[in-house]
């Protein structure tokens, strides 16, 4: 689901020797990523693909970001600048983007950054002995107990907006966020994807 398309003829690849910087940016927070550099062909890749794709100055080659990871960038908008010697990539993220595991290649405290963090906590969980972690006793018990977990907890955050208790309202719904992030996980699913499908969404109910 593009957004923008460029003409990539009209990008002044010389300035900067056939290369230049791509600011990577997360559609849905406006949170920037990171900053990766193409030339001409990884921006066609990245068009035709749709999974966003650099030029690695240090391997010397195309590098579609999330090769080895899994951590890919799904395009979603790309636009050049003024001097059409940049550009800005919004996408969404599957994954953290750092390959330190964080949401974004420079520091960040908020909210968004750290779902991303609590997730890759969630997943180190998996395959380990139930005794070490109440996560990892949860995937253990399986799918049924973690989905009656969505379920109650689902329920509590009702009855505390229900009896205007803001404080256990918000108690509540960070258990209900928690064990949602573990069930997809436990079907193999995440926050990003719902993340897309509501993007998905926004964009349709505007046509």
């Amino acid at each position: 689901m593009t957004q923008n398309m460029i003409d990539t003829a009209s990008i002044d690849w010389q300035k900067q020797d056939g290369l230049i910087p791509a600011v990577v940016q997360n559609h849905l927070t406006g949170k920037v990523l990171m900053l990766g550099y193409m030339n001409q062909a990884a921006l066609d890749k990245t068009l035709a693909t749709k999974m966003v794709t650099f030029y690695s100055r240090s391997k010397q080659r195309l590098w579609t970001k999330g090769e080895s990871s899994g951590n890919t960038l799904e395009l979603i908008a790309i636009d050049k600048d003024c001097d059409n010697d940049s550009l800005l990539v919004q996408v969404i993220p599957n994954g953290p983007t750092c390959h330190t595991g964080t949401e974004s290649c420079w520091p960040d405290g908020n909210a968004h950054s750290f779902i991303d963090n609590l997730t890759n906590v969630i997943i180190s969980r998996k395959g380990q002995s139930a005794d070490s972690s109440y996560t990892a006793s949860l995937f253990e018990r399986g799918t049924k107990r973690i989905a009656q977990k969505v379920g109650e907890e689902g329920l509590e955050t009702a009855l505390a907006a229900a009896t205007n208790d803001k404080e256990e309202l918000i108690n509540e719904a960070s258990d209900l966020m928690y064990h949602l992030i573990v069930l997809l996980e436990d079907q193999g699913l995440s926050m990003a994807e719902v993340n897309k499908n509501l993007l998905d969404r926004h964009s349709k109910a505007k046509k």
